[in-house]
């Protein structure tokens, strides 16, 4: 029996992958977390064969926690489960140590047969992806701009493309308006940008926000 635990702030999307787990024979939801800090707590008190792990968490996101779990566990599969399409996140999360990157979208379809590749020792990524990792091992690429930036700043760009005011961002990110500022500014300096429309030109350009 694989023993997944299920890491999601919201209960309606916990409930419904638990609706999709509970038509199979062969795996179960052992446990259940809607922060990062309650995740990190329930993998040191048991043990689990897969973690399905939103980055959207609030307070250490998603990426965060991945690494922490990939440190103190690293044998643990871990399975990124979100809404955010691959171009976002899918490269980061698998550096990080990520088993497998599904979107939210297509996990009615894909979610059991990804469980299972993953706690096998395998690897679940889209063939659209499975290409840019090839690509990307062969060297064959210059890396785009917004791969220099650190988690929390990348973070922090999808968030001012989307729109969103320091205030809101560092209430979302549980951090400091001045953090946030300060995070702007290396970012923007690492993107060779002056202002938050360059940055989000930037972003609809590479397909990093919708």
């Amino acid at each position: 029996m694989i023993r997944i635990l299920m890491a999601d702030d919201h209960a309606i999307v916990r409930e419904g992958l638990k609706h999709i787990i509970a038509k199979t024979d062969d795996m179960t939801v052992s446990g259940e977390a809607d922060s990062g800090q309650q995740l990190l707590d329930k993998v040191r008190e048991q043990r689990f064969d897969v973690l399905l792990l939103d980055i959207g968490l609030p307070g250490r996101n998603g990426l965060e926690v991945l690494k922490q779990i990939k440190t103190d566990l690293p044998r643990l599969p871990v399975l990124v489960l979100t809404i955010y399409p691959e171009e976002q996140y899918a490269l980061r999360v698998l550096r990080a140590g990520a088993s497998g990157y599904l979107t939210k979208e297509s996990a009615p379809e894909r979610l059991v047969e990804a469980i299972r590749k993953v706690s096998a020792g395998g690897r679940y990524v889209s063939p659209s992806l499975a290409e840019r990792l090839a690509v990307e091992a062969a060297g064959d690429i210059s890396k785009p701009l917004h791969e220099s930036l650190s988690d929390r700043e990348y973070q922090v760009f999808c968030m001012i493309a989307l729109g969103k005011t320091a205030s809101e961002i560092a209430d979302e990110l549980s951090l400091s308006v001045k953090t946030i500022s300060t995070h702007r500014a290396r970012l923007l300096q690492k993107m060779q940008m002056k202002n938050n429309s360059e940055l989000t030109h930037y972003a609809m350009q590479n397909h990093l926000v919708d």
